[in-house]
């Protein structure tokens, strides 16, 4: 038997946010919203078009802005306080996947109790969350669609991956008119985040002809949109074509898990606050050249999702192919090294470890050492040197 799961509603598509309000309405209890977001979009006026509808509408809201990239055991604990003293009864997130991870672990702790570190892992909670209106504000991670949300535990230096359909979004919006501020290093890091979702649940071990579906879609958008995205902010057909890539990328993983890519992703995130897309970036083709032997087929329709000629190809060189595309794309869009973070050869043992006990890592075609881990980090970091090292040679 397979479950599927996906928010109760979804609204994609330009000028969707005027019909929050709507939504809100049908919330039993409704009678504060809890905002959870970034500074940084509040002072880019983002949050205030939405308060905006809000104020309009009759609707009572207070604020969370202090959310950070990666947000941390803490941050979720201060929002949570926010969320109880102003005896809210419902959250509204409005950003990327910070500020939606975080509004799903207070949404969880309402109902739920604990601490939020008692709920890493898979399905760890016992009933559903407060209601949640996901505005995402980028276009990758899925955070909007997904039953999974990502919080640092400080005090031990990982990301703590949480999995459950009790945290899935009463709404979720995408709304391209919102990302068309986004600079070009967000949306280039973001877009391959989604790619690297749709990659990985399209050879999961637990995907099926549904998510391979949303997959494929996802993977072919991702390869024909993303650069002109990067190229130009205000193209919405762009735009448009992105916020779907990364929701159906998103709705795949949610149903399929997803891999050993984001596995050390998440790692390298927790150490050295990079964003999350760029580690993705940096790593997917090594672990895509790595689960190879396990899904050549596979491997050949993502080369050609991501427009690759392979006819006549063998499966080696098929999938040879898609990590290139992967690469060439990465290229393109600007992805900075791995060296370019602060990072350190002396932490991959570390970083290895860390990433088999990930909870992305099990649902990996191959189930690796930790030996095969480290080769692929250092890999990954070597090739950071040698593609910086041709393009100084280059620009002599």
């Amino acid at each position: 038997m397979v479950e599927l799961v996906q928010p109760r509603h979804t609204l994609i598509g330009e000028n969707s946010i005027f019909e929050i309000p709507r939504f809100l309405r049908n919330i039993q209890g409704s009678s504060m919203a809890l905002v959870v977001t970034d500074q940084g979009l509040v002072r880019l006026g983002t949050v205030g078009r939405i308060t905006d509808i809000l104020d309009r509408a009759g609707i009572r809201w207070c604020l969370f802005d202090d959310v950070k990239p990666d947000p941390t055991v803490e941050i979720v604990n201060a929002a949570l306080a926010r969320y109880t003293a102003e005896g809210c009864s419902c959250i509204i997130a409005i950003g990327g996947g910070s500020p939606i991870d975080v509004a799903k672990a207070v949404s969880i702790l309402v109902t739920n109790g604990g601490r939020v570190e008692d709920y890493n892992g898979v399905r760890k909670s016992a009933r559903p969350g407060a209601p949640i209106v996901a505005v995402n504000t980028t276009a990758g991670t899925g955070s909007e669609v997904t039953a999974a949300y990502v919080i640092t535990d400080e005090a031990r230096g990982v990301k703590m991956l949480m999995v459950d359909p009790n945290c899935l979004a009463y709404l979720a919006i995408d709304d391209p008119t919102l990302m068309a501020g986004m600079p070009p290093e967000l949306t280039a890091a973001t877009g391959m985040d989604a790619l690297t979702h749709a990659v990985e649940c399209y050879v999961s071990r637990e995907a099926t002809p549904y998510t391979d579906a949303l997959a494929l879609e996802a993977i072919r958008l991702v390869g024909r949109t993303l650069r002109r995205a990067v190229a130009d902010g205000g193209d919405m057909q762009a735009r448009t074509d992105m916020c779907w890539a990364e929701y159906l990328a998103g709705l795949g993983f949610s149903n399929a898990g997803l891999g050993l890519a984001h596995g050390i992703a998440h790692q390298l995130g927790a150490r050295y606050h990079m964003p999350h897309g760029v580690a993705c970036a940096q790593i997917l083709p090594w672990v895509m050249e790595y689960n190879a032997p396990a899904c050549w087929e596979r491997m050949g329709e993502i080369a050609r999702a991501l427009g690759e000629d392979v006819r006549g190809l063998g499966r080696e060189e098929a999938a040879r192919r898609a990590a290139d595309a992967v690469r060439d794309l990465s290229d393109d869009v600007g992805i900075k090294p791995l060296h370019a973070y602060g990072f350190s050869v002396d932490d991959i043992s570390l970083l290895a470890r860390q990433a088999l006990e990930d909870t992305s890592t099990p649902s990996n075609p191959v189930q690796p050492e930790e030996s095969e881990v480290e080769r692929l980090i250092a890999k990954a970091y070597c090739e950071g040197l040698v593609v910086e090292a041709v393009r100084r040679q280059q620009g002599q």
